[in-house]
């Protein structure tokens, strides 16, 4: 439940529910300075991260246990890699994973986005796509023109979102990971999957719509 205005760096690992709650602070958890290995290819926080986080931002340089980001409904979230059930019934936020999940990722997954680096192209088939659709992210200029603006996720296209993660991943925890995805950044693109729940695409239409109908309205009653 850290709130706006706070700021929890740890360097080392954390356990179970880092995140829970996550009010608008920020969460940022590194390895040691010390440690050899490959971030993305160890854990480094537990199970059940992020648990209904509504507001903030948290940046793992490692990976994490299962159901990362359950329940998520509006907090944005980094990590390297999950174990089964990522995302599992998130409503809202954005989540980018730079490395492998587990099985029956997006398991009721109604709303947000999930960025999701598929380096092995077999995402697909630990994604559950009962609820969600799985698609390319495009380049901001393939976006402008052949996808509607009404649907876009936070009204910005999945580039720019995806490339700033990245970089206040990296300026936050030095992640290997990230930088190594950014200065490849044109190959880098072309693996990540974009997981969009399918009410979601619905209703982000709808709701732009009625906005645009009803500024319309507007104008022409002032006109």
């Amino acid at each position: 439940f850290v709130a706006k205005g706070i700021t929890l760096y740890l360097i080392g690992e954390a356990n179970d529910y880092t995140g829970k709650g996550l009010s608008g602070g920020r969460i940022v958890v590194r390895p040691s300075l010390e440690f050899r290995g490959v971030a993305s290819q160890n854990i480094i926080v537990g199970n059940t991260v992020m648990y209904g986080a509504t507001t903030g931002e948290a940046f793992f340089a490692g990976v994490a246990g299962e159901r990362f980001a359950v329940r998520l409904s509006g907090a944005t979230a980094v990590v390297e890699g999950t174990g089964d059930h990522g995302c599992e019934y998130m409503t809202g936020g954005t989540v980018a994973v730079l490395g492998k999940t587990g099985r029956n990722f997006a398991a009721g997954m109604s709303g947000g986005v999930a960025y999701v680096y598929d380096e092995d192209g077999q995402f697909a088939s630990r994604c559950n796509t009962a609820m969600v659709s799985m698609e390319k992210v495009l380049t901001v200029a393939e976006q402008e023109a052949s996808v509607d603006r009404k649907v876009w996720h936070r009204d910005q296209a999945d580039e720019t979102q995806l490339k700033k993660l990245l970089e206040d991943h990296h300026k936050w925890t030095g992640s290997q990971r990230a930088r190594e995805l950014l200065d490849n950044w044109a190959q880098a693109r072309l693996k990540f999957v974009k997981v969009f729940p399918n009410e979601y695409k619905r209703a982000l239409g709808e709701i732009n719509a009625r906005k645009a109908a009803a500024k319309s309205t507007d104008s022409v009653a002032a006109s």
